[in-house]
């Protein structure tokens, strides 16, 4: 049998069920895996994430993947930096639905939402899309794991919330979403729903991490995420970008599309760009200096 490799983790029940994924993905190709938590200041610091700082859940695990604790390390990658870090080679994995999904009271779709109903969420995307769609909505913070955000609608403390519907589906809650919103209604954050899996790149555990690689699914993410960067946007902006692959006679096609959003409702910018997979991140860049030439940067500056 191959030696063993660690794969770190957050411990959450979620960061725990995604990494479990790729470790039956790695093992299912004859490499030998298993499961490493990791605490993060995340973990233990529930302020909102905007002022705990961008990249607060993945810094501890990068640095314990530098150090040696492990060998492998499973991220959510919308949460990371955009920038790249040259001491890890990453991949992509089969990706989840990056949509948004609403939990509500009483099996409620958004529009169903009472005047003045409490809805949580602090992510300032989020936020900016709520209230073009509802601004009548009051709007709470929240945080915590997804049983803790959803206990909030169960004790009546909140009415509604928005979550990733790729952590209910992975986490067997897909049931609980009472509306999934269509791409062209939510945008959801660039790469959400994709798993970011890194090796550090003298490493053998390269060959285990490349052998469960979704190259289309990559590519993709990859062009959402450079709307992201070229934007100079953190991962807690206002900030949104989703894309779709479609088959034609002269192979693959990407259409990527971003979004920048008022905080208030008042303002969304939306632009798009399609053309070849093998040049998603020129399509990425072009969607990003669309946004800029039509005033992303100021819309971004006063969130």
């Amino acid at each position: 049998m191959k030696p063993q490799m660690k794969i770190g983790t957050r411990g959450s029940k979620l960061a725990t069920t995604q990494a479990g994924h790729v470790r039956d993905w790695i093992n299912e190709q004859g490499f030998n895996t298993e499961l490493h938590i990791v605490t993060t200041a995340g973990d233990v610091n529930m302020a909102p994430v905007e002022r705990i700082g961008v990249g607060v859940f993945t810094t501890a695990l990068r640095e314990a993947l530098a150090a040696g604790e492990c060998d492998i390390a499973v991220h959510s990658f919308k949460d990371l930096p955009t920038a790249p870090d040259a001491r890890f080679e990453l991949i992509v994995p089969t990706r989840e639905d990056s949509r948004e999904a609403l939990i509500a009271r009483d099996g409620m779709t958004l529009a169903q939402l009472p005047e003045g109903a409490r809805v949580g969420t602090s992510a300032p995307r989020r936020i900016s899309q709520l209230k073009a769609i509802r601004p009548d909505l009051d709007i709470r913070p929240l945080r915590g794991n997804i049983e803790t955000r959803m206990g909030k609608i169960d004790s009546g403390e909140l009415d509604a919330v928005i979550l990733a519907y790729a952590g209910l589906v992975r986490n067997g809650y897909g049931d609980k979403a009472t509306e999934v919103f269509d791409l062209d209604t939510f945008m959801p954050a660039p790469a959400q729903g994709a798993l970011a899996v890194e090796a550090r790149i003298d490493d053998p555990a390269i060959e285990a991490i490349r052998s469960v690689q979704d190259a289309a699914a990559q590519s993709a993410a990859n062009a959402e995420r450079t709307v992201l960067s070229r934007l100079e946007a953190g991962c807690t902006a206002p900030v949104g970008a989703t894309s779709r692959i479609r088959e034609t006679a002269n192979g693959a096609e990407l259409t990527v599309r971003g979004g920048v959003f008022a905080l208030d409702g008042s303002t969304q910018l939306i632009k798009e760009a399609t053309g070849p997979l093998d040049q998603a991140v020129q399509l990425g860049e072009s969607v990003s200096e669309a946004l800029y030439a039509a005033g992303a940067a100021e819309i971004i500056a006063a969130k």
